[in-house]
C-alpha cells in the first residue's frame, strides 16, 4: 500500500477507520480510509492554527489533540462535528502522546520537562522531571507501568549518545538503551 500526501506531513494518527494527517504550515486536517488509505473528499480546517507539529487522536471522547508550534498551543478538535477549540497554551510543543486519562507534552528546550495534562478539563499534572544529561528529548509515552519511556540524546556517559530510557516519575533512570545511528 501507499499513502501520497501532498506537504511536508508531521503528524498521523488513527481514530476508528480514519487516518488523520497534518502538514508542516497548514491549518487542515487531511482525511483517509485506515484500510485502504484513500484520501477522503472531508477535510477537517482549523482557522487559526499556524504550524501544526504532531496530532494525536483520543478513543474515548473521539477527540484529536494537535501541538501547534507556530501558535504555541494544543488545539482539541471534535470528529464529531468538526469543532475545535485553542484547547492549551503552551509553548515549543514537538510530540504529543496520549493515555486514556492525560496528555503527555514533549517540548523544547529540555530543561522543559515533559509536563502531562489531563484530558477531561485540561489542569496540569505533575510533571515529569527528566535527568540533566538529557540534552534533547524527541518524544515520550507513558508505559501501562506509569512508568514513561523516553527518546532522547546524551546519556550519563556522553551527550551526544541517543538512547531509550525508561523513568520513573520521580526522575529515576530504571534502564536505558543506547541507540546506533
Amino acid at each position: 500500500m501507499f499513502l501520497y500526501v501532498v506537504g511536508d506531513v508531521s503528524g498521523v494518527t488513527q481514530l476508528g477507520d480514519i487516518m488523520y494527517v497534518v502538514c508542516f504550515e497548514s491549518p487542515i486536517i487531511k482525511m483517509f480510509t485506515a484500510d485502504t488509505l484513500s484520501p477522503l473528499s472531508e477535510r477537517i480546517h482549523v482557522e487559526g492554527m499556524k504550524n501544526p507539529w504532531d496530532i494525536v487522536a483520543c478513543h474515548n471522547d473521539h477527540q484529536l489533540y494537535v501541538a501547534d508550534y507556530g501558535g504555541d498551543c494544543i488545539w482539541r478538535v471534535s470528529v464529531d462535528d468538526k469543532s475545535y477549540v485553542k484547547w492549551l497554551t503552551t509553548v515549543n510543543v514537538i510530540s504529543l502522546s496520549l493515555t486514556s486519562q492525560h496528555l503527555l507534552v514533549t517540548s523544547f528546550p529540555p530543561s522543559v520537562p515533559v509536563r502531562q495534562y489531563s484530558t477531561t478539563d485540561s489542569r496540569q499534572l505533575p510533571d515529569i522531571l527528566l535527568p540533566e544529561y538529557m540534552k534533547f528529548v524527541d518524544h515520550s509515552v507513558e508505559s501501562s507501568r506509569q512508568t514513561f519511556i523516553v527518546a532522547h540524546r546524551g546519556t550519563a556517559r556522553d551527550e551526544e549518545q541517543f538512547a531509550v530510557s525508561e523513568l520513573f516519575t520521580f526522575c529515576c533512570v530504571f534502564k536505558y538503551h543506547q541507540v546506533d545511528n
